[in-house]
């Protein structure tokens, strides 16, 4: 810590390596809505997005010393994250009219998935910012091996954007159905959220097949996206 202190650059450059991403990742889906959505709330969205950093750390460190199973930590830190980013939307949302449209759900969780993983990235770049020294060697620290970390910007888009997809295909239905389209969001999520950290936990440096995975997904869930656009009246 003190380290840090006294190298103030090297929280600059954590900071802007890990929100630089997020942002660029924001304005695209924002662009592709072109919703109604107030800037001012979708700050605070992201901004809570990251703050769930802060909460869901002691809750996976509290995971780590009561579970032994390393497959049950990997499927219980992604459900903990799945449902500290929902609930820092909720927390925003809740009874109030912000939702007007089945766009909404998905914007607002991506948005809070960016600022999570915004967050998550500047902590992760921050030792090998710190080995390097904040010098003209961080184009060492922040090799290919080392950049797997933007997978994040990836993963959590994903993963949230599929809650918030599901949630919004059922804007129309009944409390039933609303409630099990919202359940088989979360599982799914939880599904791709554990296999893409299990594969790259087990790829030994080699994560070019996770990626192509994770960006399969990724074009699914754009495909979703636009058909709630549809549904939304935006095209």
């Amino acid at each position: 810590m003190a380290f840090l202190i006294n190298n103030p650059q090297i929280l600059v450059f954590a900071f802007l390596g890990g929100i630089i991403p997020s942002l660029l990742w924001l304005w695209f889906w924002l662009r592709e809505e072109e919703g109604s959505e107030s800037n001012a709330l979708l700050a605070i969205v992201f901004f809570m997005g990251m703050l769930s950093v802060v909460v869901v750390l002691p809750i996976e460190q509290l995971i780590k010393t009561i579970v032994s199973s390393n497959t049950g930590q990997i499927i219980l830190w992604a459900g903990a994250e799945e449902l500290v980013k929902y609930l820092a939307v909720l927390v925003i949302l809740y009874k109030t009219d912000n939702v007007r449209e089945p766009i909404d759900w998905p914007i607002y969780m991506i948005t809070a998935a960016l600022g999570f993983a915004a967050l998550e990235n500047t902590l992760f770049l921050i030792k090998p910012f710190s080995i390097a020294g904040a010098t003209p060697a961080l184009l060492a620290a922040t090799s290919l091996g080392q950049l797997r970390f933007l997978g994040a910007n990836l993963l959590h888009t994903v993963t949230s954007g599929t809650i918030g997809i599901a949630i919004g295909v059922s804007y129309f239905m009944g409390k039933i159905e609303k409630k099990w389209f919202f359940f088989f969001g979360f599982i799914v999520a939880i599904a791709l959220h554990s296999a893409f950290n299990f594969f790259i936990i087990k790829s030994n440096g080699s994560e070019l097949e996770v990626f192509a995975f994770l960006w399969f997904v990724t074009i699914i869930v754009m495909l979703l996206f636009e058909k709630i656009r549809r549904m939304s009246g935006l095209v």
